[in-house]
């Protein structure tokens, strides 16, 4: 039997909530009859680490590719492949995502990653392992990031795949491994959620964004009937009847997004996306009617501040303005879908005092967007930058003295995996009181405004956050909360959309 089989590890993500891991589900495709491959999805596996042991220990594994984000599946990806690494070095280890892209240094310099995905692997995956067996030179593939006698290499972008080109995923063949009715989770949505992409990247230069380094304002998407076909697949076979789709921004091409809806609205499902206001606002309102009617119950938007010369200096690269931001709010009122709109408070500026003016600013502005329109979700992040080289926000970064860890074990910080959160940003110009005084004012907002996300909150719970929340909130004395984060914590156990997504069962 050939020893060159493929191990394809979804480190864990979630505590609770396990999504279709869409991603080595994607790669899986990519080798579908060319190397044998098995899946681990440490979500659901109470240590991966025995299982991926027990594979290798036969003598057919070669390869093991992981997908790894910043955050909880970052920790698991270090410590499974530095052990995996130890034990069987002759072993290929290759990473993927936005973490090993954008901190590739790091990641190549802990000497147990030998391989970095750079964008898409659809083709890159399986050629590498191809130059690999023959012996070939790795530079001449695509989307590649390496070291070779010390030095690192970074291969050139492939130009985007035509998404309809693609292979189907082997949702079968994870079904083996683990049922995907385990990822169908009960959510706000639906009693069986699934996760879905249908496009890669976005044509957008946000200059505080992961995504930009990887695709450089590329965007490709898939035909609305191939992602209807796959939805109905997932609502046939395995009984869905609620998505989130996952892309960077679903919503790039009305005419795509309509033609889907006039598709997906016979299957009476409800559906969420992401996509940018700007976008959407050009969007005709027979448009938003179709996508109501077809189940778009929520669109998630980086409203980012309200502030227009900070959205300026983010590089939106549209046309998003503070007034535009707060029509929309209101325009959205008309169609019964939900904005769910995130800021990032606590950006770089000249002094202390000009960034919590700063704050203050979007603290009002946030305030008049939930007078505008109520039902609008806040999502509230605190700054962390990521290394878009170039852009004038992250010379502003680099101004300030911050520095992103050396070593790939510096990540496993508790602080640095709350910076991937953007919960704790380790950022020079936030000092304790600057960070407090925005976690404080998200505690009290979300006492007032309890997510609808999160359905296991009864009406007498939400009722009494917003009793008791009413007069911080009212007179903006947002000041240790302490009482508010008790009862978040012990009475509601409340669960934080901008870091754990929406409430599962």
């Amino acid at each position: 039997m050939k020893n060159n089989k493929v191990i394809l590890f979804n480190p864990r993500s979630a505590n609770s909530k396990h999504r279709i891991p869409n991603s080595i589900l994607q790669v899986g495709a990519s080798i579908e009859g060319k190397f044998g491959y098995v899946f681990v999805d440490g979500n659901l596996e109470k240590d991966p680490w025995i299982k991926i042991d027990n594979y290798l220990s036969t003598g057919e594994f070669k390869f093991f590719g992981a997908t790894v984000m910043p955050g909880m599946q970052l920790r698991q990806a270090i410590q499974v492949t530095k052990k995996l690494k130890a034990k069987y070095p002759r072993t290929t280890i290759i990473w993927g995502g936005y973490f090993p892209s954008n901190q590739y240094k790091s990641v190549l310099n802990s000497g147990y990653v030998d391989f970095i995905i750079n964008g898409p692997g659809d083709e890159a995956f399986h050629q590498l392992l191809n130059s690999i067996q023959r012996e070939n030179d790795p530079s001449l593939v695509k989307n590649l990031i390496f070291k070779k006698n010390g030095e690192f290499v970074i291969t050139p972008k492939a130009d985007l795949i035509d998404q309809d080109k693609l292979p189907s995923l082997p949702h079968e063949k994870l079904d083996h491994f683990y049922p995907i009715k385990s990822y169908l989770g009960k959510t706000f949505l639906g009693t069986k959620t699934a996760a879905y992409h249908s496009s890669v990247g976005c044509p957008f230069t946000c200059s505080f964004c992961a995504v930009v380094p990887i695709y450089e304002a590329r965007w490709k998407g898939k035909s609305a009937p191939l992602v209807y076909k796959d939805i109905k697949y997932l609502i046939d076979e395995f009984g869905a009847n609620a998505v989130e789709f996952h892309d960077n921004n679903f919503f790039v091409s009305e005419k795509r997004a309509v033609e889907f809806s006039e598709l997906i609205k016979r299957e009476k499902i409800n559906w969420w996306g992401e996509g940018r206001i700007d976008t959407i606002n050009k969007y005709s309102d027979k448009s938003l009617a179709i996508m109501r009617e077809a189940g778009c119950r929520m669109i998630f938007f980086g409203a980012e501040t309200g502030n227009d010369t900070i959205l300026k200096q983010m590089d939106k690269g549209g046309t998003q303005s503070g007034a535009q931001i707060k029509k929309f709010a209101s325009r959205m009122k008309n169609f019964d879908i939900i904005p769910e709109y995130s800021f990032v408070l606590g950006l770089p500026a000249d002094s202390p005092e000009k960034i919590k003016q700063q704050i203050d600013e979007d603290i009002y502005f946030i305030k008049q967007i939930k007078e505008i329109n109520p039902f609008t979700e806040i999502i509230i992040y605190v700054y962390s930058p990521v290394p878009t080289e170039g852009s004038e926000l992250y010379k502003k970064v680099t101004d300030s003295g911050f520095k992103f860890p050396e070593t790939l074990e510096d990540w496993l910080d508790p602080q640095w995996e709350n910076f991937d959160l953007r919960k704790n940003p380790l950022t020079p110009w936030l000092t304790p009181e600057i960070v407090n005084k925005i976690l404080d004012f998200e505690t009290v907002i979300n006492a007032q405004y309890p997510t609808i996300s999160d359905f296991k909150l009864t009406s007498f719970q939400k009722k009494t956050m917003r009793v008791l929340s009413s007069l911080r909130y009212k007179s903006g004395f947002y000041k240790l909360p302490y009482e508010l984060k008790a009862l978040q914590k012990f009475w509601l156990k409340y669960r934080r959309p901008e870091v754990e997504g929406f409430y599962t069962e």
